[in-house]
């Protein structure tokens, strides 16, 4: 089976890589060594610390399994070398709902790097959906996943 291509922008993927190696050589032998002194206290079935860090140490395993495996499959997406007020992967767009008096602004990214609170949605998103290939002014009908539409506005649209 192939592995799934996680489209992201240059930063996106440094974000990553950071992580990646903040758990390799600093969380990783944090919790070695939790997982060391928990044993020197003895019977392991009872150990609450000794299941603590263990735990942990499956769990940041896993999450660096998946970073290794996103960055493999990383495919950078280069928004300037597309129109300046077309909407695609790494760009910002500044949008009107219908019936809104204030703008939202977003930057579409891939999924890996989605953040909904900091403003970064993924490119899979219905609304990065509906938006991604327009241009500044278009009218866009956004379908929500409860069935309900949107009619929004794309004011702005920048790197």
């Amino acid at each position: 089976m192939a592995e799934k291509v996680y489209q992201m922008t240059q930063e996106g993927l440094e974000r990553l890589e950071a992580e990646l190696e903040e758990l390799k050589l600093v969380k990783r032998p944090e919790v070695v060594e939790r997982i060391k002194t928990a044993r020197e206290y003895g019977d392991l079935s009872e150990n609450s610390e000794y299941e603590s860090a263990k735990d942990e140490q499956a769990f940041i395993e896993g999450r660096i399994s998946t970073l290794e495996s996103m960055i493999r499959s990383a495919e950078i997406v280069n928004s300037s070398s597309v129109a300046k007020n077309v909407v695609v992967l790494g760009k910002r767009v500044s949008i009107l709902t219908e019936g809104e008096d204030e703008e939202e602004t977003y930057q579409i990214v891939g999924t890996a790097e989605a953040d909904p609170f900091s403003g970064k949605i993924s490119n899979e998103s219905p609304i990065a959906r509906a938006l991604i290939g327009r241009k500044k002014g278009d009218l866009v009908k956004v379908e929500l996943p409860n069935g309900a539409e949107m009619n929004v506005k794309i004011m702005k649209v920048s790197q």
